[in-house]
C-alpha cells in the first residue's frame, strides 16, 4: 500500500510519511524512523524509505519523518523543533487510522540517531527549549544506528567537516550544545539500544561506547549491539546488521506490548 503523507508545518521538509502494513495483518507496533546524513540538507528522507518498506512488510507501521536540515532552514532550533512536532504529528495520524501508540521505538540512523535518543529525552528539557514539554507520543524505545551520540565528542574530533558546529552555530554559546546533547540527559527512562558497524569509519565506535557506558552507569537501560559492517550496513535490509535491527524491534515492541505473539527474531534479541 501507498504511504500516506501528513505535514506538519509550512516548510516543504515537515512531513512525514505513513507506510501501514497490508489490511489483513496485525500491526505489530509503530517505528519513527529519522534519517541521517549529519544534519545536513544534502540527504533526506528518502534514505528511510527502505526500512520503512521491509518493515511494512513485516507488520510495523512506520512513521518516516523528514524535517529541516541545515542548509535549508535547519539547525537550532528549528530541527529540534521539527523532530519534535513531526513526531507529536504522529498522533492524530494514528488515531485516524485506529493504531496503538503503545509501542513507539524511534530508529535512527547517524545524525537522526541523535534525534532520536535527544527526541526520548524531551520531557526533561527545561521550559522553554526546543521541544521541551509533555511529548504527545511517548517513546518507548530508541533503537540508533551509529548514532551521534555525543555530540560535545563528535564536536572534539570536528566530524564531517565540523558537522556539530554546522548544525548548532554559536560556538560561544554552551547551552545550547548541552540541550542538544544526548549525553546530558542520562538517564533516560526507555532503553536505548546503540547498533554500531565494527566497519564503521564514518561515525567512530567510541560514539556508541561512550553513549552506553555512561548511560548503563546511571541506571539507565542502555546496550551497545555490535554487527558487521559499515556506516550504511546497518540501513541496508537484507543485510546481517539489519536483521539484527529487526530482532531488536522485535523485542522493544514485545516488551512494550507483552500481549503482542513473538517475532521470529524476537526471542532473546538484545545482547
Amino acid at each position: 500500500m501507498a504511504p500516506r503523507r501528513y505535514g506538519y508545518g509550512d516548510d516543504p521538509s515537515q512531513f512525514a510519511d505513513l507506510h501501514l502494513p497490508a489490511a489483513d495483518v496485525a500491526v505489530r507496533g509503530v517505528v519513527v524512523i529519522i534519517h541521517g546524513g549529519y544534519w545536513r540538507s544534502t540527504y533526506g528522507a528518502e534514505l528511510g524509505e527502505p526500512l520503512a518498506q521491509d518493515l511494512t512488510g513485516r507488520g510495523y507501521a512506520c512513521w518516516n519523518l523528514e524535517y529541516r536540515r541545515a542548509g535549508n532552514g535547519g539547525g537550532w532550533p528549528a530541527t529540534f523543533d521539527d523532530v519534535a512536532a513531526g513526531i507529536d504529528a504522529l498522533a492524530p495520524a494514528a488515531a485516524e487510522h485506529g493504531l496503538d501508540l503503545a509501542s513507539t521505538t524511534a530508529l535512527g540512523h547517524s545524525a537522526g540517531g541523535h534525534l532520536a535518543v535527544w527526541a526520548a529525552g524531551r520531557s526533561g528539557l527545561p521550559p522553554g527549549a526546543p521541544g521541551a514539554g509533555t511529548p504527545a507520543v511517548p517513546l518507548t524505545a530508541v533503537v540508533s544506528q551509529a548514532g551521534v551520540l555525543d555530540l560535545a565528542g563528535a564536536r572534539e574530533l570536528g566530524l564531517s567537516g565540523d558537522a556539530v558546529e554546522n548544525l548548532l552555530g554559536a560556538p560561544e554559546d554552551p547551552e545550547r550544545y548541552r540541550l542538544a546533547d544526548p549525553m546530558t540527559a542520562i538517564p533516560l527512562d526507555v532503553p536505548v539500544y546503540a547498533v554500531h558497524g565494527t566497519k564503521d569509519t564514518t561515525v567512530p565506535l567510541s560514539q556508541s561506547e561512550d553513549y552506553v557506558e555512561a548511560a548503563a552507569s546511571a541506571g539507565a537501560v542502555a546496550e551497545l549491539v555490535l554487527v558487521p559492517g559499515d556506516h550504511f550496513a546497518v540501513i541496508t535490509p537484507g543485510s546481517e546488521a539489519w536483521e539484527r535491527i529487526v530482532a531488536l524491534l522485535d523485542a522493544a515492541a514485545d516488551a512494550a506490548d507483552p500481549g503482542l505473539p513473538e517475532g521470529p527474531g524476537s526471542a532473546g534479541a538484545p545482547s
